[in-house]
């Protein structure tokens, strides 16, 4: 357990005119972001950081932390208002040489609904709080070379051949594989300028940089706000063409694929059964819906529920994961097999990433559609469901769908 240090912070929060683009305000380094849609959160600065081996301890320190701030605010009630903790979460702690982080920004602008914020965190606030100062400029990464990560693609599919014969021999029903593909560039890569790309081109996800992991996620983990609990799902996908006609028959054709049906099934009943002894009155839709994303169309569902008061977002978090979507069914198993076939380091890829306030309310993303960005290399993953039916060829190709977000960002000009 990590003990929260003694904390003479105070916090307060004012309202504010529209900031106008706010990742024009992240700074050029440690910039922390969730954008979706324009809106969302950018902040800098670092009042505390705490590193944990599991997201119990997270929650523990900062419900100690957090009571010890003293809050001011103009702006009850909006979520994301006051003082926050981003968060970065490992997908499997005993599989990985990283570590999870929860960071306390020293500042933080907001906007939501037509409502712009900003928190300032510190020992001492002056009487008017000043917006920070805009970043430089984004710097455009030069050209992007790339080159195979732990295994390349023959190899990986030798892999999945291997889960798919282990899978119809009954040792389990799915289990989900990630692959990650290295890239270069000639200087140091912006991460603003990553974060820009993806929230222009993917602005229905969740576009998010944490300590260096940067991404658009379309799969909300759990979002926990003013009392209700809301979890979107997504398993079973499939690539999109430039053909709008044809796109549309390859949206008809996932909605009734049987194999993305039964995996999309494996995952809605995992997160239902997580969420269980947290909520009450939960709402499970009877069928998925399709999402469409400028690369792939997912099967998706969003689950509903009433948090009872003991479970912060950060507990919810906990319970879900990993789901069904980023490990597999049974979840005990699928984790042994993907230590064992897997030969990669997920790292923070499919953990948690997101935020939490001080009355434990949050959104929590699963990493998904993102890379870690470290100096000009950018370790880039993605992550396939592999059941009885799959096709190692299909997977590897659905796995190059889910890097496209990554590439084009790094890419763009």
């Amino acid at each position: 357990m990590t003990q929260a240090p003694a904390n003479r912070m105070r916090a307060r929060t004012v309202a504010i005119d529209d900031p106008g683009d706010l990742i024009g305000l992240l700074p050029d380094i440690g910039g922390l972001a969730w954008i979706r849609r324009g809106d969302g959160l950018v902040a800098g600065g670092c009042i505390a950081r705490q590193e944990f081996d599991c997201i119990a301890d997270a929650d523990e320190w900062w419900r100690a932390y957090a009571a010890e701030l003293h809050p001011e605010t103009e702006l009850a009630g909006v979520p994301g208002t006051g003082p926050l903790a981003f968060g970065s979460f490992v997908f499997d702690p005993d599989n990985t040489a990283h570590r999870s982080v929860l960071v306390v920004p020293e500042w933080i602008v907001g906007r939501r609904d037509g409502q712009a914020w900003l928190t300032r965190v510190g020992e001492s606030l002056p009487d008017d709080l000043a917006l920070p100062s805009p970043g430089s400029a984004l710097r455009r990464p030069g050209l992007i070379s790339y080159a195979d990560g732990s295994m390349s693609g023959p190899a990986w599919e030798s892999v999945v051949a291997e889960a798919v014969a282990r899978i119809k021999a009954g040792e389990l029903e799915k289990v989900v594989l990630a692959r990650d593909l290295l890239a270069r560039a000639p200087e140091e890569i912006d991460s603003r300028w990553v974060v820009a790309r993806l929230a222009e081109a993917y602005d229905r996800c969740w576009t998010f940089s944490v300590e260096g992991l940067v991404g658009a996620s379309p799969e909300m983990l759990v979002r926990r706000e003013a009392g209700l609990v809301t979890s979107r799902v997504l398993a079973g996908t499939i690539q999109r063409t430039a053909d709008e006609e044809m796109d549309r028959a390859l949206a008809a054709h996932l909605s009734r694929s049987s194999k993305d049906l039964g995996e999309h099934e494996y995952a809605v009943n995992s997160v239902a059964h997580a969420l269980a002894p947290f909520c009450s009155g939960m709402n499970v839709p009877d069928a998925p819906y399709v999402l469409e994303l400028p690369n792939v169309f997912h099967l998706a569902t969003d689950v509903t529920a009433v948090a009872r008061a003991e479970g912060s977002s950060l507990a919810l978090a906990m319970a879900l994961h990993p789901t069904a979507a980023v490990c597999g069914t049974p979840t005990a198993d699928a984790r042994l097999m993907i230590r064992e076939l897997e030969g990669l380091d997920r790292e923070r890829y499919s953990g948690p990433v997101g935020w939490v306030d001080a009355s434990g309310d949050g959104e929590w993303a699963i990493a998904l559609r993102c890379g870690r960005i470290e100096g000009n290399t950018a370790h880039l993953f993605a992550g396939c469901g592999v059941v009885a039916g799959s096709d190692p060829e299909a997977e590897l190709a659905e796995s190059m769908a889910k890097l496209v977000p990554m590439r084009d960002a790094l890419e763009a000009g």
